[in-house]
């Protein structure tokens, strides 16, 4: 009986014994779980797992993105001013080319000019010098040469024009200034065949011919003994010239 009941405390002992063991066992394993969980979470950067980590790198560059979307307000704007250089530039030279435009004087017609006569110093007088007065109140053009007739418009003779006397451009005339034609009207031979003219007729050219109506011009004091054959006219010009209006 003393025999069994020993038994029984030494087998109760190694029971106890095998309990203790297990539970060192277990506690061992617990501890290491806990490292091991300690130091994941110690390599994980903050605010999350690798996954998130992932994100917020993402996230990041959608950051970068928008500083972009700022760039491309900038360039929109530098559009904006670009706009408004090109739009200056063609407002200043649209209106220089209006000015020039508007700035071209019209034709001067029979009724904007007062022309007169007067001999040249000389005997027997072989030339005449005319000149056009603008009387209109604004600028016009006097183009070309006079067309003058001696006589009758009808069955005068033309009077040709001396080609070296033209000037480089058209003479505008501002209101109340004048232009000067040289004329020569006879050879002042004794035996010309000339007649005496007491008064004589103006044309004037528009841009695309002789202009309508003419111009009565009173000859100088004793009339003009003119050689219809012989006379010629030069240009009208802003000054008499000698090089180029003697003929």
């Amino acid at each position: 009986m003393r025999n069994h009941r020993k038994n029984t405390v030494l087998a109760a002992a190694a029971i106890a014994a095998l309990s203790l063991g297990l539970t060192a066992c277990g506690g061992g394993d617990d501890a290491t779980g806990a490292k091991d969980a300690g130091s994941a979470a110690a390599s994980q950067p903050a605010g999350g797992s690798a996954a998130d980590g992932t994100a917020d790198q993402t996230a990041t560059k959608g950051g970068s993105g928008s500083a972009g979307g700022s760039t491309a307000t900038s360039s929109s704007s530098g559009g904006s001013s670009s706009g408004s250089t090109g739009s200056t530039g063609s407002g200043s030279t649209g209106s220089t080319g209006g000015s020039k435009t508007s700035g071209a004087a019209p034709a001067c017609a029979h009724g904007d000019v007062k022309i007169t006569a007067k001999k040249a110093d000389e005997v027997p007088t072989e030339h005449i010098v005319l000149t056009a007065t603008n009387t209109s109140g604004s600028a016009c053009t006097l183009l070309q040469y006079p067309l003058i007739a001696f006589g009758p418009i009808q069955t005068a003779k033309d009077v040709p024009a001396v080609a070296k006397s033209k000037p480089a451009a058209p003479i505008v005339l501002k209101a109340g200034e004048p232009a000067y034609a040289n004329v020569r009207v006879a050879l002042g031979g004794a035996h010309e065949d000339n007649k005496v003219v007491g008064e004589f007729n103006v044309n004037l050219f528009s841009a695309d011919g002789p202009a309508e109506g003419s111009i009565v011009v009173k000859a100088p004091a004793g009339g003009l003994a003119v050689d219809e054959a012989a006379a010629k006219t030069g240009y009208w010009t802003y000054e008499l010239r000698n090089s180029a209006d003697e003929f």
